[in-house]
């Protein structure tokens, strides 16, 4: 980690840097050390003495989510959203990073792992407004990748839309991802949704009763529950939710374009519920309204852990 900010603050520009020129070096010269280097990185147990997790999320590229707010191509720079994750994981509290495998690996060759939990994002293949983005098909992580990448957690969207059939699908092979997971004995979190097309767009519906459905669904998923985890939207009467599942729970970490003040405390009300064991926040803490990721990053941290 002090390697990575020192390259930082010598160049001013990572892409740049020493650092910058191994990480691509060794992706052209030397793909087995990604292998090597994820097997050797120093692991940790997957809660701590609190019971709390905060995790990092950088998996939106993938689908074809670039965007943050009004500028769509906020992400586009892998350069500058390696900086930001970088100053995430260096923040005391942040417990671990959510990615697809590119992510992850290049996090691994910087030295940014060790003692972190890693999550690999699995279904990546309903791309952000493609005619078949609700055949959501597994692209990415496998459960065998991720077992023998050495990772910690497993992680998959599962967006239920009645009126596509294409739904079920995604359903099946979620279903074989949990049973698959949980003989591996891996804990694999699962982010339901009730999904619609308006307009030729797929649109969550984050109504209390639509997110009370979509855990019912997803908890069933499987031949067993016992490894699985909700990652679940904060919405109004998150009590009501809470009471639909008895499986741990982390929180999603919301609109990144919502106003800052009120996010943080939509949080706070929830994370105090039974079952809720933390957040999973990806662009609202990576690309703030105000600039300033350190700040987010240690808001969030002390939200979830205390001061």
């Amino acid at each position: 980690m002090t390697e990575f900010l020192h390259a930082v603050a010598q160049s001013g520009d990572f892409s740049g840097s020493v650092l910058a020129k191994r990480l691509r070096e060794t992706r052209a010269k030397n793909p087995a050390a990604i292998a090597d280097t994820l097997a050797s990185r120093s692991r940790r147990p997957l809660l701590r003495d609190d019971g709390r997790l905060l995790i990092v999320a950088a998996d939106h590229a993938a689908r074809g989510a670039l965007g943050v707010g009004t500028n769509t191509m906020a992400m586009a720079n892998r350069y500058d959203l390696l900086e930001r994750l970088a100053i995430a994981l260096n923040t005391p509290g942040v417990d671990g990073v959510l990615g697809t495998p590119d992510i992850i690996e290049d996090l691994a060759l910087l030295g940014l792992l060790d003692n972190k939990i890693v999550v690999g994002s699995m279904n990546r293949g309903g791309l952000r407004g493609a005619a078949f983005e609700m055949d959501d098909r597994y692209t990415a992580y496998s459960m065998r990748s991720i077992v023998r990448g050495g990772l910690d957690f497993a992680k998959l969207l599962v967006r239920i839309c009645h009126e596509d059939p294409a739904t079920v699908r995604t359903l099946e092979e979620t279903a074989r991802a949990v049973t698959e997971a949980a003989g591996e004995r891996l804990p694999i979190m699962l982010e339901p949704f009730r999904s619609r097309w308006v307009n030729g767009s797929i649109v969550n519906d984050l109504s209390t009763d639509a997110v009370i459905e979509s855990i019912a669904i997803a908890s069933a998923l499987g031949a067993t529950s016992a490894y699985s985890w909700m990652k679940l939207p904060v919405v109004p009467n998150m009590e009501r939710v809470m009471e639909a599942t008895t499986l741990p729970t982390l929180l999603l970490g919301g609109d990144p374009s919502a106003v800052p003040d009120k996010v943080y405390a939509s949080w706070e009300n929830a994370l105090g519920l039974p079952g809720v064991h933390g957040l999973v926040v990806g662009r609202t803490l990576l690309y703030p309204r105000d600039g300033d990721v350190a700040v987010a990053v240690q808001t969030a941290a002390t939200l979830v852990h205390g001061s």
